[in-house]
């Protein structure tokens, strides 16, 4: 950037200045999901008045013709993404969750700590709080490959895994210099929680309107606490991305 092409942007207002590259990924991620959403609830309503018809065809068009219990793919697929659902689970989320603000910690950053464990449980307590409003039921059309048992509507694997791979991602990025290690973690979050998401469909556990919708709210919370921390910081209410300590700055020493 040029002397008097920064000059020209430091006259222009908040709003018009250009955003760090992880918050238009971030904002691009969820313009996406949100446009999903609402294709595929209007090509439902064309088809039949709600999203049953569409949810239906994609559910089971997951599944052989011959025996809906077995779904198409090679059979290490279904091992696979078996296994790739759990990174969506609570125990894989809290336990990353816990690992991150321990780091947080050790790097005495406390307040961001704090932040951390706010954000995402309070985004866990919102998933919760959704499905029992809306209190969907489960797709009943073909056998499930994993146990469930909570409601259906929204995927709390795709909107918790939204939430925390993202929310730890973007803070994560706003502490490195490199556009291209921010693009990095921030594609590498919503790889994550794609993939999350899709094996809540392919699994016969969740209709795909109901991981649209978790991946709906959970970008959109990833967004608020991304701007929320960016205000924070700069109040220095929490520590900012490149803040640390004399004490983690020294170098560590052990003696024979």
């Amino acid at each position: 950037m040029t002397a008097q092409t920064g000059k020209l942007l430091g006259k222009l207002p908040n709003f018009l200045k250009p955003h760090r590259q992880d918050s238009r990924i971030l904002v691009t991620f969820f313009a996406l999901v949100v446009g999903l959403f609402v294709f595929g609830k209007i090509a439902s309503e064309v088809a039949e008045g709600d999203t049953f018809a569409i949810d239906k065809a994609i559910v089971t068009g997951l599944r052989t013709a011959a025996d809906p219990a077995i779904p198409i793919g090679p059979h290490w697929l279904q091992t696979w993404l078996t296994d790739f659902t759990a990174l969506g689970g609570a125990p894989v989320l809290t336990l990353i969750t816990v690992v991150v603000i321990g780091l947080l910690m050790a790097l005495r950053k406390f307040r961001m700590a704090g932040f951390v464990a706010l954000a995402i449980s309070s985004g866990a307590i919102l998933s919760v709080a959704i499905k029992a409003v809306f209190d969907r039921a489960r797709p009943e059309i073909v056998p499930h490959l994993v146990e469930v048992t909570s409601p259906s509507f929204p995927s709390g694997h795709a909107m918790n895994s939204s939430i925390v791979y993202l929310t730890l991602a973007v803070l994560l990025a706003r502490s490195q210099d490199s556009r291209r290690v921010q693009v990095y973690l921030i594609s590498a979050a919503i790889g994550l929680a794609l993939t999350i998401g899709f094996t809540r469909v392919y699994l016969g556990v969740h209709w795909p309107t109901d991981v649209l919708a978790g991946w709906s709210v959970g970008a959109a919370w990833g967004a608020i606490c991304s701007l929320l921390a960016k205000w924070l910081q700069r109040t220095h209410s929490i520590e900012q991305p490149h803040e640390t300590t004399d004490e983690t700055k020294a170098p560590l020493v052990i003696d024979p």
